[in-house]
């Protein structure tokens, strides 16, 4: 029985066709049009209807790529299912390099959105509508905030034996936090629908990271050969299973003033031990940041500049230590060429 067309907005792909499309999101003040650019990769052969989706927050940047990326993969010319690639689906933010819609509202705490509703959530209804309500898998990539990098890794709502768990035991990076759902997130509104969804954090905004755009396009591969939307042999080899946090916490700046960091991003770190230093211009008044917990720092800030009560590191807390370690450790090992510790 030949397959089904796929049907999108206005738009047929028919079986073994790819088509891209540009789904009409609003006008600029010019009266310009703009539009989420979107592909559509439908397969010969039934499937799930996967979608891979980067720069929610339009300065996140890394997701572009790797979505670009995956695209490219010769192994999605002979998928099974439906790949839908969106590589910026916040394109006002994007345009202008910030995080957020011209509003100031945060496009990813607007879900289910409204079509009458103000901008951030008429574009969270149309992406809604036309684009997610299709998916029955999302990985959605995003990077750490303006001036902060994140070690790569997973947020997702885990339950033992589900099918989240099974998609982020495929994607492969070192670290994995059950994240709570946060309303109006994308992730929240998919899974409260049934939909697994993984949130896939690494690198910095404004930046192409390769150590974390090289891990991301293995990811997402990884979890369409593990949904079985991919076939052949995986080439690399397997990844070192993940390590799974059972809670994170943020050490911050004791004092205004200048850091001096003394731990690199992916670092192994004891409770209280000295993360960094800030001291004022002159070196008169200095304070001591501490690592509230034993971990390893999966985030932390680019930017010297602090002020008292700014969140500097993010540390992950592991029940095996030297296992979350050891995953760190080879993940690290595994790039070409490696990073200096993500920093």
């Amino acid at each position: 029985m030949a397959r089904a067309p796929f049907q999108l907005g206005e738009h047929t792909i028919m079986p073994g066709q790819r088509l891209q499309v540009d789904v009409p999101v609003a006008r600029l003040y010019t009266h310009t049009p703009l539009h989420i650019p979107v592909e559509v990769v439908h397969g010969r052969k039934d499937g799930p209807v996967m979608l891979v989706c980067g720069g929610i927050h339009g300065d996140e940047i890394n997701g572009v790529e790797i979505v670009r990326r995956v695209l490219r993969a010769k192994a999605i010319n002979s998928i099974r299912g439906t790949l839908i690639a969106v590589p910026v689906v916040n394109v006002f933010g994007f345009l202008q390099q910030t995080r957020y819609l011209p509003d100031r509202r945060d496009l990813n705490r607007c879900f289910p959105g409204s079509e009458s509703g103000s901008l951030g959530g008429r574009i969270a209804a149309l992406f809604r509508e036309q684009i997610v309500d299709y998916a029955t898998h999302i990985i959605d990539l995003h990077t750490g905030a303006i001036h902060r990098t994140n070690l790569p890794q997973i947020r997702a709502q885990l339950r033992p034996g589900s099918e989240t768990e099974r998609m982020a035991d495929a994607f492969g990076a070192p670290v994995v936090l059950n994240a709570e759902l946060r309303e109006g997130s994308l992730r929240h509104y998919a899974q409260t629908r049934g939909i697994p969804v993984l949130t896939y954090e690494a690198g910095e905004a404004l930046r192409f990271d390769e150590w974390a755009i090289a891990p991301g396009v293995r990811g997402v591969l990884r979890v369409m050969r593990r949904l079985g939307m991919l076939t052949g042999e995986q080439r690399r080899r397997t990844p070192a299973p993940a390590e799974l946090a059972n809670g994170s916490s943020w050490a911050r700046a004791p004092i205004d003033g200048i850091l001096r960091p003394k731990v690199r991003l992916g670092a192994r770190v004891a409770k209280g031990e000295v993360l960094g230093k800030v001291a004022d211009p002159f070196g008169n008044d200095e304070g001591e940041v501490r690592a509230v917990a034993d971990g390893i720092v999966i985030g932390m800030s680019r930017l010297p500049l602090a002020n008292e009560g700014e969140a500097l590191f993010h540390i992950a807390r592991f029940d095996e230590i030297e296992e979350a370690e050891t995953a760190v450790e080879s993940f690290n090992s595994s790039l070409v060429p490696p990073p200096d510790s993500f920093y």
